[in-house]
């Protein structure tokens, strides 16, 4: 099992910036590729970004390229997500997830965090 608490999140004005944690306990972190996904309501979660085991290869979705920095570090086992020039359409309930399959697919992710809300204001 590994457990996901997410943190960070809150309000802030469009153009803004915030930085999400992720911090993992249980197994052992290093083993899993880690993933950042979005909800907002109505809609399907959706991909944002992943990480390799290692932290060397990122991957983003088009809409957050140039804007969201995935990182991680495997002796704090956690993982951040820095949003910088944050849009309206930003907002959502935002999910860190541990899994070992696709990094674009959800379902493929093993673990789950509760969540942190983001929202931006126009």
């Amino acid at each position: 099992q590994v457990q996901l608490v997410e943190s960070g999140g809150g309000l802030v004005q469009a153009g803004g910036s915030l930085r999400l944690s992720c911090a993992a306990s249980g197994r052992t972190f290093s083993n899993y590729r880690m993933g950042w996904f979005r909800q907002a309501p109505g809609k399907e979660r959706e991909f944002v970004s992943a990480i390799s085991r290692s932290g060397l290869t990122p991957y983003y979705a088009d809409s957050v390229k140039g804007r969201f920095t995935i990182s991680r570090d495997n002796a704090k086992n956690t993982v951040w997500l820095q949003m910088n020039s944050l849009k309206p359409e930003d907002t959502a309930v935002y999910y860190c997830g541990a899994g070992s399959g696709s990094y674009y697919n959800y379902l493929s992710y093993d673990y789950f965090g509760q969540g942190t809300q983001v929202t931006v204001s126009s």
